[in-house]
């Protein structure tokens, strides 16, 4: 991780970002280095994970494996470790293949995915790099399979959204915790959850 931001110690920070820490730890058994980077501005903070709940807690036509999948896929292009790592392991626990996230992070076009969901892949990638040249063509190719303009919207929400995330991460020099390495590609230990 970057000296030139250092992490804050979580005791330091403020009760409602501690405690939100700390139920993630208690779920994740540790806390992604995202919360701890992006806590050293906690108004910020705030602002980033309610607006990145809004987007990827919301129920919809998008499934979560759907959500991360476009993460994956524009983070890869965009260049950062921190958000291909971090939601290729949920993108791989939620469709319960261990090979999908390398896959859309390498090359959308050739992953083992629905026509559905590379269409999805297909507008993100364009509101990510194209979104100049977006036309009702666009609409029409995601109307084929099933989704609405309201989910065009998130679609282009999500991809911008991780646009700014992958920037930030990039610029800050944060790096993946080592757990997400190995979730959602090896069977979980029984035995260590009894």
């Amino acid at each position: 991780m970057s000296e030139r931001y250092p992490l804050p110690a979580i005791e330091s920070l403020p009760a409602d970002i501690r405690e939100m820490m700390l139920k993630v730890q208690e779920k994740s058994g540790f806390v992604p280095n995202v919360f701890l980077k992006l806590a050293r501005r906690p108004a910020e903070f705030r602002a980033f994970f309610a607006y990145h709940d809004a987007l990827m807690l919301k129920e919809g036509n998008l499934s979560k494996a759907e959500r991360e999948m476009i993460v994956v896929a524009t983070s890869a292009a965009n260049q950062c470790l921190y958000c291909v790592v971090a939601h290729g392991a949920l993108l791989r626990i939620f469709e319960k293949k261990p090979l999908i996230a390398d896959q859309i992070a390498i090359n959308h076009r050739k992953a083992d995915i629905t026509p559905r969901q590379r269409a999805i892949l297909d507008f993100a990638m364009k509101v990510a790099f194209e979104s100049d040249t977006i036309e009702d063509l666009d609409f029409e190719m995601l109307h084929e399979h099933g989704l609405t303009d309201e989910d065009a919207w998130d679609i282009g929400a999500i991809a911008a959204f991780f646009a700014l995330s992958n920037r930030m991460a990039n610029l800050s020099g944060m790096m993946p915790n080592h757990e997400f390495y190995l979730m959602g590609r090896v069977p979980r230990d029984k035995s260590a959850s009894s």
